[in-house]
């Protein structure tokens, strides 16, 4: 099985991860639950072995792109994989990062995954510290997605990202929860991913709101939800 989920956050919002596992003990560690961005399992050398024990006791898999809140020195420390068809960061066996612009093949389903987003309070944080210049896609990491989607012929079945595209932003449910990050410049990256490509459905977290989208957007912070 594939779930999806919003940001956890570390251990700030890990308990849904604890409660889901109690109500599904048929799962193993060949189900996966996607973290939307913001994972945040790496952030300190302080909080890592804690963070890590508790995201390996889960009975499952976790996978997750990053999102804005993430220790990306930490992150790119690990070597780079190549796992069920994209490039990933290993941290643990069941801890695996998504990289951007990649599309991963799962249980005969693809994924393609675009983490990253602007932290609007980032003049709040100290860099290096709480706050990563890398946070923001690349237009390199840009360009290989592209590059990517191509050579899939343009066509997936589920996009994860952490941010979303103008068109999702534009739904009424987003107005209020997106005013100050309709401008960042992720959105328009992510937009014209969107143009150039065809997908079933599209989950995204970042915007701390569970909510469906029209037919092919979803919002996910405190909900899993399957992947179909």
């Amino acid at each position: 099985m594939i779930y999806v989920t919003g940001d956890t956050h570390g251990l700030t919002d890990f308990h849904k991860l604890h409660v889901f596992a109690g109500e599904h003990p048929e799962l193993t560690k060949n189900d996966y639950i996607i973290v939307a961005g913001d994972c945040g399992v790496l952030w300190s050398n302080d909080t890592l072995v804690e963070r890590l024990r508790y995201y390996t006791d889960l009975p499952f898999t976790i996978l997750f792109v990053d999102g804005n809140h993430e220790n990306f020195d930490m992150i790119n420390s690990y070597p780079v994989e190549i796992w069920n068809g994209g490039k990933v960061h290993k941290i643990k066996p069941d801890i695996i990062h998504l990289m951007r612009g990649q599309i991963f093949e799962l249980e005969g389903k693809k994924l393609f995954a675009f983490g990253g987003a602007t932290s609007i309070d980032k003049y709040m944080r100290r860099e290096g510290l709480s706050w990563w210049k890398q946070e923001l896609p690349s237009y390199e990491e840009l360009d290989e997605g592209i590059a990517t989607l191509k050579h899939h012929g343009g066509k997936v079945d589920y996009i994860i990202t952490h941010s979303c595209s103008e068109r999702a932003l534009a739904y009424p449910a987003m107005r209020e929860v997106s005013k100050s990050k309709m401008a960042c410049p992720e959105v328009g990256m992510l937009s014209y991913i969107e143009e150039n490509l065809e997908f079933k459905h599209w989950f995204f977290g970042h915007y701390h709101i569970d909510k469906k989208l029209g037919s092919r957007y979803t919002v996910l912070y405190q909900n899993i939800v399957s992947l179909d």
